[in-house]
């Protein structure tokens, strides 16, 4: 599962500490839309929820930085950069175990009737 494209509301469901979190955790880039209206784009390295004000760090999508936005003045972070881990690591995994499982099977198979199941399983 991937954030890409989410943008949350802040509301009693949703905190922004929680989507601040998450943003953190995301390895794309972001978009902090800033209560003045302000937005930056960029990637979050850091973020110190219990800091006497808390804040996130980021470089901005030119590399730029760091800046330190402090959560007061979040309104919201998108998550608009593409997220280059998106699927392919457990699609991956999915594939790699299919062909072991289908491997040992045959390999099973081969046993049971006194073969060798050979170098690709069969």
């Amino acid at each position: 599962m991937s954030f890409e494209g989410w943008v949350p509301q802040i509301n009693d469901y949703t905190s922004l500490r929680e989507v601040v979190d998450f943003a953190f955790d995301y390895r794309g880039n972001t978009t902090v839309v800033k209560r003045d209206g302000g937005e930056i784009v960029g990637y979050i390295f850091n973020r110190e929820a219990d800091a006497p004000e808390a804040f996130i760090q980021l470089f901005d999508e030119q590399g730029d930085g760091p800046f330190t936005i402090p959560y007061r003045d979040i309104a919201t972070i998108k998550f608009t950069g593409k997220d280059p881990a998106a699927g392919n690591s457990w699609k991956a995994w999915v594939e790699r175990k299919e062909k072991e499982r289908a491997l040992r099977a045959a390999a099973s198979g081969a046993d049971r009737l006194g073969r060798d199941p050979g170098p690709d399983g069969g």
